[in-house]
């Protein structure tokens, strides 16, 4: 499947596909059967501020062929700007669903972040739950940057289908997008704390809260120090942004 043009937005600097899930799986799945070479970016409220001062992640972002709408802030914004975003394609939604695609297609699976005891838990809760997929590998995501190009040679040695990069923005964009024409991965993703939910490090929003928006104050509420300048301060920023694009749109009418 190749996206249509017609469904991909741009606002607040970033670009986004207007797909649901299922429509991502079949892009996905196309990019693999054709070996691309494709890097893919889920973006929400938090990372729409981090490209607003920093324009290399901008980019990169920008010039991935699939982009999704993580965040429901990102569909609610998206709408009130005048676009029709069908859902929200959650990065952690899509990891568990493209783990059970690939058990499904005998893709090979490649691992690499989060501590050594995550990544190798994660792996083994696959394995008992999908007994033939395929593994290609896994690291854990503690390296010096002077490593990077040989990780990038070892995991393209192993020959994955899929790569799930597990490091926080901007560095999961800027690792994959710097070394990806050395693992010539066909699909490329970067997952954040998805190994740590998956292994039961932290737990993740109920469902209702998914559904209305609350999950960032979940999250706040279990880490409230760290998370109080990304969530509390970066909304704010986040809602200032959407209203100057909706005031600037009506001046331009």
């Amino acid at each position: 499947m190749r996206i249509d043009s017609s469904k991909r937005i741009s606002l607040l600097g970033t670009n986004i596909d207007c797909l649901t899930m299922d429509e991502t799986l079949e892009c996905i799945r196309s990019y693999i059967t054709q070996k691309k070479n494709i890097q893919h970016v889920a973006v929400n409220a938090g990372k729409i501020n981090l490209m607003s001062e920093d324009m290399e992640l901008q980019m990169i972002v920008n010039q991935c062929p699939l982009i999704n709408a993580d965040g429901q802030s990102i569909v609610w914004a998206a709408r009130f700007l005048g676009y029709k975003v069908p859902e929200r394609v959650a990065g952690i939604d899509l990891f568990i669903r493209l783990v059970e695609l690939a058990a499904q297609n005998k893709y090979r699976i490649f691992y690499f972040g989060a501590e050594e005891s995550i990544v190798k838990k994660v792996v083994s809760l696959h394995q008992k739950k999908y007994p033939h997929m395929e593994i290609a590998g896994y690291r854990n995501g503690y390296f010096n940057e002077n490593q990077s190009l040989q990780i990038a040679k070892e995991i393209a040695d192993t020959k994955p289908d899929i790569l799930f990069v597990a490091f926080s923005s901007p560095k999961k964009e800027k690792w994959i997008y710097t070394y990806k024409d050395v693992l010539q991965v066909p699909f490329s993703m970067g997952v954040g704390g998805s190994f740590d939910v998956i292994a039961g490090k932290t737990k993740r929003a109920p469902k209702w809260m998914q559904r209305t928006g609350l999950e960032w104050l979940y999250r706040f509420i279990q880490e409230p120090r760290r998370m109080y300048t990304r969530y509390l301060i970066g909304n704010w920023l986040f809602l200032k942004k959407v209203w100057f694009e909706k005031k600037q749109r009506g001046q331009e009418k």
